[in-house]
Parts: structure tokens; C-alpha cells; sequence
């Protein structure tokens, strides 16, 4: 499953994120594919589009920085996978 998951950095947050990612990583458990991320222009929140095979293992990883950031996670499908799914009315 894809997960877009969003976070946002309150307060002064994002440097003490970029000082933990430079020193370990994403901190991902087993079972978590990080796939892609975009950051928006003030640097207040980053995209990052992930895949697992079930949620808990987002939530799992998610515990590892919910001390510095907010997160919104989304299940999402690509575009091809949600229209070959799609009704058609």
C-alpha cells in the first residue's frame, strides 16, 4: 500500500529533524519503503510518499519523530490503480 504522509515542523522543529536525520537516518522499521518527498517552499512541511503493507508499520515509524513533527498519514492509490477501480457512472 502507498501512504502520502505529510508532516508539518512546529516552532523550530525542522532543525533539530535535519540534525536527527543527518545522524540516523529515516528510522524506519523493517517493512517501510521510503519511495519519495517533497518539501514546500517555506520548508514547513514535507510530502513524503511511502510504501508498507499495512498502516501500523507508518505509525511505527511515525513514533520515531512525533516528538518534532505533526503528522497527517493518507492511504492513497496511483492514478492508474484508482480509475481501473473506478465505477464508471
Amino acid at each position: 500500500m502507498l501512504f502520502m504522509v505529510i508532516e508539518k515542523y512546529p516552532g523550530d522543529s525542522l532543525v533539530k529533524v535535519g540534525e536527527r536525520f543527518r545522524k540516523e537516518g529515516r528510522l524506519m522499521p523493517e517493512g517501510v519503503e521510503y519511495v519519495d518527498s517533497w518539501m514546500d517552499l517555506p520548508g514547513t512541511r514535507c510530502f513524503q510518499l511511502m510504501e508498507a503493507s499495512r498502516i501500523e508499520l507508518i505509525q511505527e515509524w511515525t513514533k520515531n519523530w512525533d516528538d518534532l513533527v505533526e503528522f497527517e498519514i493518507i492511504p492513497v492509490l496511483t492514478s492508474v490503480e484508482f480509475w481501473a477501480k473506478a465505477p464508471l457512472r
